[in-house]
Order: structure tokens, then C-alpha cells, then sequence
């Protein structure tokens, strides 16, 4: 496997998965670019065969047929369709189905909707509820029942603007989510961003990032959570209905053009490596990522403590940095200034070049920056 940055775009970065469903295939999509995974999925999701208000709300458009149906996404309503076969009303939901007015948000709803014998009256072509709701609108809604297969996500002011114009909305609960039977996971992940153990964190649905959001309120970290996602850790959103419940605490987010796994992870593609420091030193280039170093496009994993002392000498490159304040540095070394160089020591061996950082005797450490750009560092 060749380990180029052109080959591999995150190696030396680890990014955090808070997702429940599709975990696996975002993981192996990032693994592939070089990433290290932390996976703590901050949601569970209902199982259908035993969700009571999914039954409840498919036996009630049985009985009482609404006049318009809204599918929005395959996932939900082919898991509507299986559940309801489940239950034993399978024939008699595809047959109301049949006789209403069937939306179908974009393609992959709408080849949904067609597996399963049905066919779509219309389909956006933007795959947007804003073009549905606009289209509903249109039509005029007042005095019509109008059934909307939901999928966990919010769907802000799409409700509301339809019965504010007078229909009757009947949602249809499907994958409803609930925080993760057991916190322990998604607290260690927390911990992780707390400390800067992650460059990035990503959200595929606001569900997700809602109950992330809550369970740092509920473990006392919110305050530091926020501060790590608004200067050092990057959060990163597959879309903006993902955004929202970060937006709402005044966390700012990248988002990929196209709301896909694939885009998400060429976005992080993007963004890691621009946010990484890059120095000349001693003839060599050095990239400054998460947990590794990149010496000349090649990664060198360096332990957390030469991590830490790495940054303290790149915030003044060239300059010396003495040994005390390196000692304050490195996490939980407390007074003992040998530890600087013990870590110091594993440092160099990591990097595999000696001659990146200079002992200055009696004084400390500083990076040999070439002298061509010394000047512009202050040298």
C-alpha cells in the first residue's frame, strides 16, 4: 500500500464517527484515506417489528386513507413496507398506497416506491422537501390529509407550513431514535474531543448530533465540548438539516456540496491537511498532523508526549523554547524536567531524523527552520 498524502489524504489525523447507521461503510471510507477511526455511535435506533407508534400510525392511514402521501427517504419507506408485511398489513398499506397521491423525494425514494409495485405521481428533481412543500403549496393543501413518512431527521418549518395552510398532518414515525442504551462510548469519544484526540468529528443526521449535544450537557463536558468544535476539532456535517442542532449552540460546521458519505470524506480530504502546520526544517518539509508527522509526504507516527512537544517548538519555529516550558507541555509530567528528555529522546527516534530539532545547552529546544525563511519567523 503505497502511504503518499496523495494516496492517502488523512494519514496522521483521526476522526470521530458519532454515526448509528452506515458507521461501518463511513469508517472504511475514511480507514481507506489513511484516518484513524474513534466510533461511538450517539444514537440507537427502534427497532421497526417492535415500534408501537409506527404500527399505530400505519393502522390509522388503513383505516382512514390519506389523500396525499410524502416518502422521503428509500431506507424509510422500504423499512415502512417491511415492517407493515411484519405486522400482517403489508397488503393493505400497498393497496391504500394505490389510491393516493404518492411524493416521492428524489431518485433513490423513488426507485424505493417502485420495488415495491407502487409508482410515484411526482418526484423534485433537486431531491429538496423545499421543492415538495413548494409543490404542495401550489396544489393547495387546505381540508387534505396529507401523510409524511418521516426518517428521525427534523424537518424545520415543513409541518408547520402545511398546517398553517390548513391540512391535516399525519407523520409517520420510521427508525425513530433514542440515546444509546449504554453512554459509555460516546462519553470516551467526548473525552477524546475534550482533549484534542480528534481532528475531526462527523455527523450524518441531526438526531445524532442533537443527543451528542445532550449527553455532553448531561456529563458536565458541554462547555469544553463547544470550545473543541469551535477552534480545534472540525465538525463536519454530511448536510445542513444536520447542521441545525450545532448551528443552534453557535458551532460552525463544513458541509459537502452533495449530502453523500463519499463527498463527506473528500471534504475531510479537503480540510484536514489545509488546517495542518507545514514547516521547512533542516532540508526537509514537515507536516504537523493529529497524532502522526508527515516528513517529506512520508507519515511517522509520534507518541502523544513528542506530539506535544512538537507543537510547542512549531508555535515558535526557530526560536528556542526552554526546557520549563516545554515540561508545561507535555500532559501529566509534573515537575521532573528529565521527562522533557525522555520524550524528547522518543521524538527524534520517531521522526527518524536527528538534526529537525536542535538541543541548545542549558537553554532548551528549538527546530533548525531553514534559513531561508528564518527571516520570516522572526530569526
Amino acid at each position: 500500500m503505497n502511504d503518499s498524502p496523495q494516496h492517502s489524504p488523512l494519514a496522521g489525523f483521526t476522526v470521530g464517527v458519532t454515526a448509528a447507521r452506515r458507521a461501518d461503510e463511513l469508517g472504511a471510507l475514511l480507514a481507506r484515506r489513511g484516518a484513524t477511526v474513534l466510533h461511538a455511535p450517539a444514537l440507537r435506533i427502534v427497532p421497526l417489528s417492535d415500534d408501537s407508534q409506527l404500527l399505530a400510525a400505519t393502522k390509522e392511514l388503513i383505516d382512514h386513507a390519506p389523500d396525499v402521501v410524502v416518502a422521503t427517504t428509500a431506507i424509510g419507506f422500504r423499512g415502512w413496507v417491511e415492517a407493515a408485511d411484519g405486522w400482517g398489513h403489508g397488503e393493505a398499506l400497498l393497496m391504500r398506497l394505490r389510491g393516493v397521491e404518492l411524493l416521492a423525494r428524489g431518485p433513490k425514494v423513488k426507485g424505493a416506491v417502485r420495488a415495491a409495485g407502487l409508482t410515484e405521481h411526482w418526484s423534485p428533481s433537486s431531491e429538496s422537501m423545499a421543492e415538495v412543500l413548494e409543490k404542495l403549496l401550489a396544489d393547495g393543501v387546505a381540508g387534505r390529509r396529507i401523510a409524511l413518512q418521516l426518517h428521525g431527521e427534523p424537518l424545520p418549518g415543513f409541518v408547520e407550513a402545511l398546517r398553517a395552510a390548513g391540512a391535516d398532518v399525519v407523520l409517520v414515525p420510521v427508525y425513530r431514535w433514542l440515546p444509546p442504551a449504554d453512554p459509555a462510548p460516546l462519553d470516551r469519544l467526548l473525552d477524546a474531543v475534550v482533549a484534542r484526540g480528534v481532528d475531526a468529528l462527523t455527523f450524518t443526521s441531526a438526531p445524532a448530533a442533537a443527543s451528542l449535544l445532550a449527553r455532553a450537557e448531561e456529563n458536565g463536558s458541554a462547555a469544553d465540548l463547544l470550545a473543541a468544535l469551535g477552534h480545534d476539532v472540525l465538525p463536519a456535517c454530511v448536510g445542513p438539516v444536520t447542521a441545525l442542532p450545532l448551528q443552534a449552540r453557535g458551532v460552525d460546521t463544513v458541509q459537502p456540496e452533495r449530502f453523500r458519505l463519499g463527498p463527506l470524506v473528500q471534504l475531510l480530504c479537503r480540510e484536514l491537511p489545509a488546517r495542518a502546520r507545514t514547516l521547512p526544517v533542516a532540508g526537509h518539509r514537515v507536516e504537523i498532523r493529529g497524532h502522526a508527522v508527515l516528513l517529506d509526504g512520508e507519515p511517522r507516527a509520534v507518541p502523544p508526549a513528542g506530539m506535544a512537544l512538537l507543537r510547542a517548538l512549531a508555535r515558535r519555529p526557530g526560536w528556542v523554547v526552554p526546557r520549563a516550558e516545554l515540561l508545561r507541555a507535555l500532559p501529566g509530567a509534573g515537575r521532573d524536567e528529565h521527562a522533557v528528555e525522555t520524550a524528547m529522546a522518543r521524538l527524534r527516534a520517531a521522526l527518524g531524523a536527528p538534526r529537525l530539532i536542535q538541543t541548545v545547552v542549558k537553554r532548551g529546544y528549538r527546530l533548525a527552520l531553514d534559513p531561508a525563511v528564518g527571516s520570516k519567523y522572526g530569526e
